[in-house]
Formats: structure tokens, C-alpha cells, sequence
């Protein structure tokens, strides 16, 4: 197995709601794993959370994510996570249009001084995205 970094996102009660949207946006396949799955929970009020899931595409993108685990802080909106999406041979466009829906735009997708075209937003979850796509001539 060759080694990778993959984003994981934390979030309070929304990942099952974030992995749905990703893999919207990106394809792929969507595995959850719920506390109540795991036997890590038994409150039925934490049953259905995220213990973890996962979204893995057919590009080999993996990205993962869970809710606050039974006794856990809640992590903060807008904490320090960034996760950056690059191609040098997909066109990205698509993704970016699917994951900007509801999403505050800081950059837009365009034109970049370094060549390639290159966007910056704040997605529905408040996770920041940055996106480069080079020349795919």
C-alpha cells in the first residue's frame, strides 16, 4: 500500500450530511460506520452519528469524516482545515460547480498568475476548499 494524506473532518452532527454531499459532488463510493454500529454508543440520541465514513472516488481521492464521539468537544466552525482538490489532468470544473452550491466563493475559479485556473471557497459546512486546476492542453 503506497502511503497517502487524506483530509479527516470533524464535525458536531453533520458528517453523515457532508459525506452524502461530497460524494455527490465528487462520485465514488460512501461508506458510514454509525457509534451505534460500532457499539461505541449506547444513546439512541447518538446512535445514528458518524463513528466514520468515508468517500473514496475512482480517482483515488479519499476523503474522511465523523461526528463528535459520545463525551467529545465539539470542534469549533471554522476551524483549521483546509482541503485542497488539484488536477493536471481532469477537468474540475464540474466538482467545483457541485461543491460551491450553497458555498460563500472567496476566490472565484479562474485564471490564475501562475497559469492554471485556480478558486478558493468556504463550503455549506464551513470547510475551506481550495481548487487548482492546470492546463489540460
Amino acid at each position: 500500500m503506497a502511503t497517502s494524506l487524506n483530509p479527516y473532518l470533524n464535525f458536531s452532527t453533520e458528517a453523515r450530511e457532508a459525506l452524502e454531499f461530497y460524494c455527490a459532488a465528487l462520485g465514488g463510493e460512501l461508506s458510514i460506520m454509525t457509534f451505534g454500529e460500532s457499539g461505541m454508543s449506547d444513546d439512541p440520541a447518538q446512535a445514528d452519528l458518524v463513528m466514520h465514513g468515508q468517500v473514496t472516488t475512482p480517482h483515488g481521492l479519499v476523503l474522511m469524516a465523523s461526528d463528535t464521539p459520545p463525551g467529545g468537544d465539539s470542534p469549533q466552525h471554522g476551524t483549521h482545515v483546509n482541503v485542497s482538490l488539484s488536477s493536471d489532468d481532469t477537468d474540475l470544473r464540474p466538482i467545483w460547480d457541485k461543491l460551491t452550491e450553497g458555498a460563500e466563493i472567496v476566490v472565484p475559479f479562474e485564471p490564475a498568475p501562475w497559469g492554471d485556473v485556480f478558486g478558493l471557497f468556504n463550503d455549506r459546512f464551513g470547510i475551506a476548499w481550495l481548487v487548482n486546476q492546470a492546463s489540460l492542453g
